[in-house]
Order: structure tokens, then C-alpha cells, then sequence
């Protein structure tokens, strides 16, 4: 489970990374970086879904600081 979160979040830095390289090349020509930061908010719901899916079935379970 910690393995497909981690990949998830580095597609979503790295759609991130690429929206900024868009921006920066495209200079606002195209919709290029759009798209990749449509793509890194739909990365970032999945991954608070499967998140939240995980901790109601029990594959997850929240530890805190113990204070």
C-alpha cells in the first residue's frame, strides 16, 4: 500500500514538474499546462480517496506522535 501511494504522489509531482516546464515554454499558448494540472488534481483526489478507503477497511491505521 505504501508503494502505490509514494508512485502516486511523485505522478502527481510530476505532472506538477511538467505543467511548469509547459508554462514556461508554451508561454501561455496552448493549453498544455492545464491539462497537467487537471491531471495532478485527479492524481491528488485519488490518492485521498484510496487514502480514506484504506483506513475504513483496515489496511491503514493512523499513528501519531504519542505525547
Amino acid at each position: 500500500m505504501k508503494i502505490i501511494i509514494i508512485l502516486l504522489f511523485l505522478a502527481a509531482l510530476g505532472s506538477l514538474a511538467s505543467a511548469m516546464v509547459f508554462l514556461v515554454k508554451d508561454k501561455g499558448e496552448t493549453n498544455r499546462t492545464a491539462k497537467a494540472l487537471t491531471y495532478r488534481i485527479g492524481i491528488s483526489v485519488f490518492i485521498f480517496t484510496l487514502l480514506m478507503l484504506a483506513y475504513f477497511a483496515g489496511y491503514i491505521e493512523p499513528h501519531g506522535i504519542a505525547g
